[in-house]
């Protein structure tokens, strides 16, 4: 890009940061000082403002940047990622939604909490949500750092570490200042923005075209490098990647459907209306606007291929993540056009608004479970009245505070190392260990009346080590060119994602934990749970 060019990128992003420092500023005057209001926003939000932000707090860089990419690179199997994130909106609207909204308060450890003792199941559940986040916040920066590189002609990787650091510190203000009130409004603000400039660039991407779908597919197909094995299974999995590759493809299918239900921050939004019907109506208008943007995911990452070629996206960035900047860039007149910049610099604007979003929800949600779960746990006994203007509620938001900023450093270094994976498969890994340390315990806890305290333990650290463990022994860490460490080899794990692994042996370890336990389940507990879950009697 020239200077001139640069400079409106940089007002394009000076002016998404002020915005968001603006609501920030304003939902900050209101008093953060108690749990109720800093964690949930006191409960207000209507159904359709909190299904925005679920949307917003759920489409992020892995969607916009990461999906598009990956379907640029490999077409169909591509694809996988667009419907997997849909179709997991099932499994939250049918099981989860309105259930957690009803047995919890804050975190997801508040329903587990209720059926069995608490301390050992919040810690076990609060170093999970954390892990769970940190992998998400991973990816996130990593879009962003490849975003602003790209757009800033930046060749040493200086234009990277920057933004990096640059959105670790942003993250940590909105979470600090604005609690979850400016974190909602920020997601808000971000869908809005997401489904405006998505459905403007397939709208262009489909006038290219004549609004013919099947020249767009032929000449994605042609211009791909793979001619028509890029309309069909197995360009990434399957092939010459045999048997391994195949069940990699599984194994990513099984994270996606299944660890959407698991994620901490996608949880704590439940909590943010006042009743169970306002959180399932929530999912309804999220998953309206999700389905509507994974659809155009695919008109552009088969435009990007088509318009751009595969062979130019990945020169640009090997994972793939520069292809929707790149795809803005060409219908806007080509490289070096005022038009071609002008549009880039505007998508690229709404991705970064896009990672500030979902970064701001996944750090409050992290820093709810350290100050709710582990540091309750760890620190203190809780008290009947901690959840209100308290000293021990005080004390509780200010150590999440200062959880936010150490989630944050944590992230930032870890992105560093991490530039080079494609962010849609960075939260590939997040969805795997959210479905095997998350989602087994919250399904015992709301459905089985067996269910004990061993057994929830058992299931979290059953489901959380071996999908952690099976990530560092594969392909992704070691053993491949595109690994965290290329020059090293200790893959021994042959699948790049652990689901299909992990997410078996978190149930498993749950029912054997619960088979095996001498303590007796609290029946009482669990038809108080069910009753609480079904009908809402008693829910905060």
């Amino acid at each position: 890009m020239t200077g001139s060019h640069q400079t409106l990128t940089l007002l394009l992003f000076g002016a998404v940061v002020a915005a968001t420092l603006a609501i920030t500023s304003r939902a900050g005057r209101r008093r953060q000082g108690s749990p109720e209001e800093f964690y949930t926003g006191g409960r207000l939000f209507s159904p359709m403002e909190n299904g925005f932000a679920i949307a917003g707090d759920y489409m992020s860089a892995a969607s916009f940047l990461g999906i598009s990419g990956l379907i640029a690179l490999y077409g169909y199997d591509g694809m996988l990622y667009s419907v997997g994130f849909l179709v997991a909106w099932l499994v939250v609207l049918l099981l989860v939604a309105e259930l957690v909204r009803n047995c919890g308060r804050f975190t997801l450890a508040d329903v587990v909490a209720a059926r069995v003792r608490e301390r050992p199941v919040r810690i076990a559940l609060g170093a999970s949500s954390v892990t769970v986040s940190v992998l998400y916040l991973v990816a996130q920066m990593v879009g962003a750092g490849s975003l602003v590189a790209l757009l800033l002609g930046s060749e040493s990787g200086m234009a990277h570490t920057w933004t990096v650091l640059g959105v670790g510190a942003l993250m940590v203000v909105y979470v600090c200042c604005g609690g979850m009130r400016a974190t909602t409004w920020i997601q808000i603000v971000k869908a809005v923005l997401l489904m405006g400039g998505a459905l403007a660039l397939t709208v262009l991407v489909l006038v290219r075209f004549g609004g013919d779908l099947g020249a767009l597919l032929t000449s994605a197909a042609e211009r791909s490098g793979h001619g028509r094995d890029f309309l069909a299974p197995g360009l990434k999995y399957g092939g010459e990647g045999g048997w391994a590759s195949r069940f990699d493809f599984i194994s990513l299918g099984l994270a996606l459907v299944l660890g959407t239900a698991g994620l901490p921050h996608i949880l704590s939004r439940f909590y943010t209306v006042p009743t169970a019907p306002a959180a399932r109506r929530s999912v309804v208008w999220s998953i309206g606007l999700i389905g509507g943007f994974y659809l155009m995911t695919i008109v552009l990452g088969t435009g990007a291929a088509a318009l751009v070629g595969t062979a130019s996206v990945r020169q640009s960035s090997p994972a793939g993540n520069t292809a929707i900047p790149l795809l803005s860039m060409e219908l806007g007149g080509g490289a070096g056009s005022t038009g071609g910049a002008a549009l880039s610099a505007l998508a690229a604007a709404v991705a970064f608004a896009t990672i500030l979003a979902v970064v701001a929800g996944i750090t409050l949600a992290a820093s709810a479970a350290v100050a709710h779960d582990l540091y309750a746990s760890l620190k203190r006994r809780r008290t009947p009245g901690e959840g209100g203007h308290t000293e021990g509620g005080r004390t509780e938001v200010g150590v999440a505070r200062i959880a936010a900023a150490v989630v944050g450093g944590v992230a930032i270094g870890l992105s560093l190392l991490a530039q080079e994976l494609n962010v849609a498969f960075l939260v590939g890994l997040a969805f795997a260990v959210a479905a095997s340390a998350n989602l087994p315990v919250l399904l015992y806890a709301l459905f089985w009346h067996r269910f004990t305290t061993r057994g929830a333990i058992w299931s979290v650290y059953g489901g959380l080590v071996p999908a952690v463990a099976l990530v560092v022994l594969s392909p992704v860490v070691s053993g491949a060119p595109g690994a965290l460490f290329p020059g090293a080899d200790f893959a021994l794990f042959p699948l790049e994602n652990p689901g299909l692994v992990s997410v078996p042996l978190g149930f498993l370890a749950g029912w054997l934990g619960t088979v095996t336990s001498r303590e007796r389940a609290d029946e009482a507990r669990h038809a108080e749970t069910e009753v609480r879950a079904l009908t809402g009697a008693g829910a905060a």
